[in-house]
């Protein structure tokens, strides 16, 4: 698949913007935007998909309950809320970082080229800030969904109700600041690293375009990265999202942290379930760029 769709776009460089005549420019920009939301909605759900059950693992670590009072196939419990959330988070994330890259690169002078190492990472910042913001509360509720027993949530539906009713609408926000901060070094180093190791193989390779499993591997050096920079606020967040249910103490980001450091420590603390991480962040992020990328080589080989 690679190789045919690659042939049809030959000299397009996936992280370059193609400069047009100024007639079609706005139809373009539409399309380049709908093609990004596609894109970014299919490679977040397959990805999410894949790792579910190692999520799910990873979060009742995170939110300190013992693994062996669940059952197999419970590790798919909160699945449709993860859908639900990765969806558009996933499509917001990729969309808006093409468009970050567009401002980004017209303001700085690199139309049509591959934006400079800060850019790029100001791109991927700013990218993953904009979906944590407009999808957080969907986060929360699978977090929640996560960690509880089946009889307590019935649907997704039924969580933002018992929420809103027993807790208040702010707590559906519970948690955000941990996340954008969390997310600012995640998405950050996560699509710098992606994009510097792109350029550096077109660099030396010769080729415009990796093959599939060189952007997996790409993407999982990413994911390793980026997840292993942010995990701590991670857990800090799980535990406040998750505090309502699980006995825990809402309290603010530094009383949290502070708790788990005395608590459990540093390594059992802030970085348990990492090595759950290392195999599940990998996976996904390789498969979520790899098949935001394909597609897009794909839709833009239709239009033409």
């Amino acid at each position: 698949m690679g190789n045919g769709v690659k042939e049809g776009v030959v000299g397009l460089r996936d992280d370059a913007e193609p400069v047009l005549p100024a007639h079609v420019s706005s139809k373009s920009d539409h399309r380049q935007v709908l093609s990004s939301l596609l894109s970014g909605a299919l490679a977040g759900a397959l990805a999410k998909t894949a790792v579910a059950p190692l999520d799910r693992t990873k979060i009742i670590f995170q939110g300190k309950h013992c693994l062996s009072t669940y059952r197999f196939w419970s590790l798919w419990r909160g699945n449709s809320a993860t859908m639900v959330r990765v969806v558009p988070y996933a499509a917001i994330q990729f969309s808006a970082h093409e468009e970050y890259k567009r401002l980004l690169g017209s303001y700085y002078g690199f139309r049509g080229e591959a934006l400079p190492p800060w850019p790029r990472l100001l791109a991927g910042a700013l990218a993953g800030t904009t979906a944590a913001s407009l999808t957080y509360p969907l986060d929360l509720v699978r977090a929640r969904m996560a960690v509880t027993p089946k009889e307590m949530y019935s649907n997704i539906f039924h969580v933002f109700i018992r929420i809103s009713r027993e807790e208040g609408l702010k707590t559906l926000y519970h948690g955000f600041v941990p996340t954008v901060l969390g997310v600012i070094p995640y998405a950050g180093l996560s699509f710098f690293t992606y994009e510097t190791l792109k350029s550096l193989h077109r660099e030396y390779s010769g080729r415009p375009q990796p093959y599939p499993f060189e952007r997996m591997i790409f993407g999982a050096c990413a994911g390793l990265i980026g997840q292993s920079a942010s995990y701590p606020l991670d857990v800090v967040r799980r535990r406040m999202q998750t505090a309502g249910v699980t006995g825990h103490q809402r309290a603010s980001i530094v009383r949290t942290m502070s708790t788990i450091l005395r608590e459990e420590g540093v390594v059992r603390g802030l970085y348990k379930g990492l090595s759950m991480n290392w195999l599940k962040g990998p996976i996904a992020v390789g498969i979520s760029f790899t098949t935001f990328d394909l597609m897009q080589i794909l839709l833009r080989h239709l239009q033409s």
